[in-house]
């Protein structure tokens, strides 16, 4: 039973997202962080009340929330430096967040949570909790104050984290709520800095730290990060006049991404509910082949070119260069064990439980894999692009694999938790394998057993056409000889296994949108899948709807449909994975990457056809 009132709990849509291509954080309209994952996007939150209100742990810095009338914020233009504007009785606002980019010197990057807090009009009472839990909410973290004579500098420290805060105003220990916190009056042009580094607790027990940081270096991370963001935002050429919700999509999926490896996460949260309440709760802090695969293209398509040649290397290193030893996703380092088990002392978002860590999808047969990485190879290989010999000795195992396995079941691109089968949309992919291999060995001049490989992709197309299509009702279906409907078929055309316009094409189009249509939204399938709760809305089917119906023609029902999905966004441009039609809420992992990528995708197909 949940200890804390689902109520307390902000509605999913109402976070913004911040990352410096490691660390990640969520803040609240109210200005509270209530996730903060440091160093890196896959450890335990030091903040992190979304999946348990009261032992989760926040760091909030607002005026105090009794006063606010009117709230907004956006992002910096062509960052994802945040500002959150708060009118209250007596005066405004502005809330600026953001994690530093790193240094320009060649030292280790240290990750900070930086937040700054002016009032601009009048005057207000400013409120400041620091209350930082590690181990998801198991440590209570022992606080000392190193008694700075400028403001106040605490370090807290426990299990394997540790947090150097540094404050403009001293800070009081409340042992009854156990955090750091002041109430500080401000008139117009003062400001509150609020700085929480992560530091290696070695480094800060029993001793203060060495190198104290001061609250002016706020400041100075504030403009090295904005310049950084957008040095990058700049990087795609200028190959697209891009709309605001395309380029804050591509901004998102760079804060996914992971500096170091070029691994990019499928999401920044673990177990937000795909049901209210329920147990469809999944940890998506990893790096999916499949996404990363999606992202490549996307990004390729924008002018983004490095991120395409880095995940490439990623999943090489990760599989060590052994076809056999490929998995469906890894950990952003490139870790294959990613064992889950369930938090049972932590409530759940809004008393949806387990709360998961790690994925045990890891360990699942998806042979959706080897189209995925050869469609990767294929849009960063081009003709001027050579390819390694050993790389392509990898590649040419995969494909390999790809005709040995594909006569066997799966547990699809859904990951299904029950016996596998023999989905299409697995099978398609094995011959994107086989297709874009043959294409590179043309392209490059390179050996290929291209005839075994050919006799692979006609015999996988026409096991479809026996087994993976409906005859009767004149559409494909999810798994073979079954007549259960996926939205993963829209991907078909996407992927070049058949042209959009064929009449095939059409009516799986028409029926997908009429038998998993949901108020203007897609489902992903209508087959029971082992799980209880109804799941909603799943939010890239119906940009891939979009997609599929703007290949075919249908300018206004692309748009319709585009439109419909594009409204699901928060007012800062983010997706989740999932929506519930019945009352309006984002549902699922958060932002989620597949959501931007299949926007962006849908939004320049719509843009190549004339119908944006």
């Amino acid at each position: 039973m949940s200890t804390s009132p689902p109520t307390l709990y902000p509605p999913i849509e109402s976070y913004g997202f911040l990352s410096d291509g490691s660390a990640c954080a969520l803040v609240s309209r109210d200005g509270s962080i209530d996730w903060c994952c440091m160093p890196h996007m896959s450890d335990d939150p030091s903040f992190g009340r979304l999946l348990d209100w009261q032992r989760g742990g926040h760091c909030l810095l607002a005026p105090h929330p009794d006063t606010v009338v009117q709230t907004r914020r956006d992002y910096a233009d062509d960052t994802l430096v945040l500002h959150t504007r708060h009118v209250t009785r007596t005066g405004r606002t502005e809330l600026t967040d953001f994690l530093a980019a790193p240094p320009h010197r060649p030292v280790p990057h240290p990750r900070c949570l930086a937040r700054r807090l002016r009032c601009t009009v009048g005057e207000i009472d400013a409120v400041i909790e620091v209350a930082p839990r590690f181990d998801f909410g198991e440590i209570m973290p022992s606080v000392d104050d190193c008694g700075a004579t400028d403001g106040g500098l605490y370090t807290a420290y426990g299990s394997n984290k540790g947090l150097l805060i540094c404050c403009d105003v001293p800070l009081a220990w409340c042992p009854d709520r156990q955090m750091l916190h002041a109430r500080v009056p401000l008139k117009a042009g003062e400001q509150i800095r609020l700085s929480l580094r992560f530091v290696d607790p070695a480094e800060l027990a029993p001793h203060a730290p060495a190198h104290p940081d001061r609250p002016d270096g706020v400041d100075r991370a504030l403009r090295r990060t904005l310049a950084w963001w957008r040095t990058w935002a700049r990087r795609n050429g200028d190959r697209h006049e891009l709309d605001r919700q395309t380029h804050r999509s591509a901004l998102i999926i760079k804060g996914l991404i992971h500096a170091r490896t070029g691994a990019m996460a499928a999401a920044a949260t673990t177990s937000l509910p795909e049901t209210p309440g329920g147990e469809r709760n999944w940890d998506y802090r990893y790096s999916w082949v499949r996404d990363s695969a999606l992202a490549v293209r996307a990004l390729h398509l924008l002018g983004f070119e490095h991120e395409a040649g880095r995940f490439n290397d990623f999943t090489e290193r990760s599989a060590a260069g052994s076809a056999e030893q490929l998995q469906i996703m890894y950990g952003l380092d490139g870790k294959r064990r990613l064992s889950e088990i369930c938090l049972d002392w932590l409530d759940g978002y809004r008393g949806a439980r387990p709360v998961r860590v790690g994925n045990l999808a890891a360990r699942q047969t998806q042979h959706d894999i080897y189209g995925s990485l050869l469609e990767v190879a294929a849009v960063w290989h081009s003709a001027t692009q050579p390819i390694r010999p050993a790389y392509w000795s990898f590649l040419v195992s995969v494909v390999d694999l790809a005709c040995q396995r594909w006569t066997e079941p799966d547990h699809g691109i859904w990951e299904f938790r029950d016996n596998p089968q023999h989905f299409v949309h697995s099978k398609v992919m094995c011959w994107v394998a086989i297709d874009r291999g043959l294409q590179l060995a043309a392209r490059h001049g390179l050996q290929a057993p291209e005839a075994r490989w050919r006799e692979a992709a006609q015999a996988i197309r026409d096991e479809i056409d026996r087994r993976g299509y409906n005859t009767q009702a004149g559409h494909f279906v999810q798994a073979f000889d079954e007549p259960h409907l996926d939205a993963a078929l829209l991907l078909l055309p996407h992927f070049g296994y058949i042209d959009a316009c064929d009449p095939r094409m059409v009516r799986t189009t028409d029926a997908i949108h009429a038998r998993l249509g949901r108020k203007g939204l897609l489902l992903r399938y209508d087959r029971a899948d082992g799980l209880d709760e109804p799941e909603g809305a799943f939010l890239p089917c119906t940009f891939w709807l979009a997609e599929c119906l703007a290949l075919q023609g249908r300018k206004q029902e692309a748009q319709q449909v585009y439109r419909r999905a594009l409204a699901c966004a928060n007012d800062l441009g983010l997706f989740s994975e999932e929506y519930a039609v019945s009352d309006g809420h984002m549902l699922g992992n958060f932002p989620q990457a597949l959501t931007h990528l299949a926007q962006i995708t849908a939004r320049l197909v719509l843009d190549d056809m004339g119908e944006a």
